[in-house]
């Protein structure tokens, strides 16, 4: 079932307490405005979507009758005749409800303000019909503060309902409450005015001039955005894809160097290489920064102490070179040389 709300702006309420203040009596009259159902649907994480569905009434314009009982008689019966006389220009449909102001009262509505109301609905074939109680009362004896309630009640069922009543610029309410309502029952002058000086603000369709530019503007922001994201999601699966071969290559040389490493699991030494060494002391010999192989955190060489000597050097180069050239044959063969130089020692003999 939807829950009935009442707004109204704060003109208006103002309006109808300045009535009632220059007023020697209570005051009673005819409500004009809106009744609408508005559907409000609340998205949460913890639970499904909530529908709540809202009946409010705008009150927009009120008219004063001239005197008590104006239309109705005094055991209910409402008079159309009345009603059509009192509205005069402004159509039936905008008709809502019904007001009463009274002095030092309690708010409660009356057995005949009730009957009046029941009258009211079937008589104007419109069951969304409101009433509205003001009761203003003195605060201090001398009359200097007063205090002004209002309420609005609704009948259901013949059960009589006090419903909240919303004033636009009172209160926490959202910030688009002044242009959600709807303005039917406006002035003439207001409508002469609106007319006169609306080509320059307003398009065709009804809508801003300003407006509709910014809508474009924000389309476009959004079609530029939308491009923007795709060309992001396009390079972030480029860059998993990357990451991806880079991955695979990574495992794949892994696994490449436990295939090559020893079966002990040490791995070679590196040996420098003599022969270069050398050359670059023979070539660069008044230089001794050239011949380290030792460099600071900044890249600086630094005089190497691993071969603390020259003779050291050239004795590794000489057993590198050994390794290298073919093995002599009187080395090869001691034993051959041996039974070649006991001949030649026997005949020497022999000639002595």
């Amino acid at each position: 079932m939807a829950e009935p709300t009442v707004r109204m702006s704060g003109i208006v309420l103002a309006s109808l307490m300045f009535q009632h203040v220059n007023s020697n009596s209570d005051v009673e009259g005819l409500i004009l405005g809106e009744s609408k159902f508005e559907e409000q649907i609340t998205i949460s994480d913890s639970q499904t979507d909530h529908i709540h569905i809202e009946e409010i009434y705008h009150v927009q314009k009120h008219i004063g009758c001239h005197k008590l009982n104006d239309f109705y008689s005094s055991v209910g019966d409402v008079n159309m005749d009345a009603v059509q006389k009192i509205l005069a220009d402004n159509k039936q449909e905008n008709l809502i409800g019904w007001y009463r102001q009274r002095r030092n009262t309690e708010q409660q509505m009356t057995f005949r303000e009730k009957l009046v109301h029941e009258k009211l609905k079937s008589t104007l074939s419109n069951p969304h019909m409101i009433f509205m109680l003001l009761t203003p009362s003195k605060l201090t004896a001398p009359g200097s503060t007063h205090r002004m309630e209002y309420a609005a009640f609704v009948s259901r069922s013949r059960r009589f309902v006090n419903i909240p009543v919303l004033v636009n610029n009172l209160g926490l309410l959202d910030q688009l409450s002044y242009w959600k309502v709807s303005a039917p029952c406006s002035a003439v002058g207001f409508n002469l005015t609106m007319k006169k000086h609306s080509s320059r603000f307003f398009s065709s369709n009804g809508g801003l001039r300003e407006v509709s530019e910014v809508n474009d503007m924000n389309e476009s922001l959004q079609t530029e955005l939308q491009k923007a994201c795709r060309d992001v999601e396009e390079s972030e699966r480029l860059v998993e894809s990357l990451q991806a071969e880079v991955s695979s290559l990574r495992k794949k040389l892994s696994e490449k160097k436990q295939i090559e490493a020893p079966p002990d699991g040490k791995l070679p030494e590196e040996k420098n290489n003599l022969l270069l060494h050398q050359a670059v002391r023979t070539l660069f010999s008044c230089s001794p920064l050239f011949h380290t192989q030792t460099l600071t955190l900044d890249g600086f060489p630094v005089a190497n102490g691993c071969c603390s000597s020259e003779q050291e050097a050239s004795a590794a180069i000489h057993a590198q070179e050994n390794r290298m050239s073919p093995p002599h044959p009187s080395r090869t063969n001691p034993r051959k040389r041996e039974r070649d130089v006991q001949p030649r020692r026997q005949r020497k003999r022999r000639k002595s």
